[in-house]
């Protein structure tokens, strides 16, 4: 399951998706806004913007590679755009497998991929101001 969407994030709808009989773990990541950043004090909402024409093709990838690293079932990825208020989810990652280890490496690896490889843009909003922003996957911020 891959989809980009307007809309808030179920979380329930993916962790239906990759739970099954065969899966002793299922992990479930989601990223929400946070007031602060950086620095700057009194984020008030992101914007998302992604290139359509490539992001599901990309976060497909990403859940192959994965696949193909570890002993997963499935996994299931969502991410929003437009604009998001603090304390919304922005990007849910969820992940069933047999094991806790495989699923916490999976998922792990396809939200640190998709940050890195997948064309969506992030504008911090607060007052005064806005900025486009870049993550920072070394230091697990931006």
């Amino acid at each position: 399951m891959i989809a980009v969407t307007l809309e808030p994030i179920d979380p329930t709808r993916l962790l239906d998706y990759v739970s099954s009989a065969r899966c002793g773990a299922v992990t479930l990541f989601l990223g929400t806004v946070r007031d602060h950043s950086a620095g700057k004090i009194g984020v008030t909402h992101l914007e998302y913007e992604a290139y359509d024409n490539v992001v599901e093709s990309k976060i497909s990838e990403i859940i192959a590679e994965a696949h193909d690293r570890w002993d997963i079932e499935r996994a299931a990825v969502i991410h929003r755009t437009g604009s998001i208020k603090v304390g919304e989810t922005s990007v849910a990652v969820a992940v069933g497998s047999g094991h806790r280890g495989e699923a916490f490496a999976a998922g792990r690896y396809i939200i640190d991929e998709l940050k890195e490889r997948v064309p969506i843009w992030k504008k911090e909003h607060w007052p005064g101001g806005a900025e486009w922003v870049r993550e920072d996957l070394e230091h697990g911020r931006h």
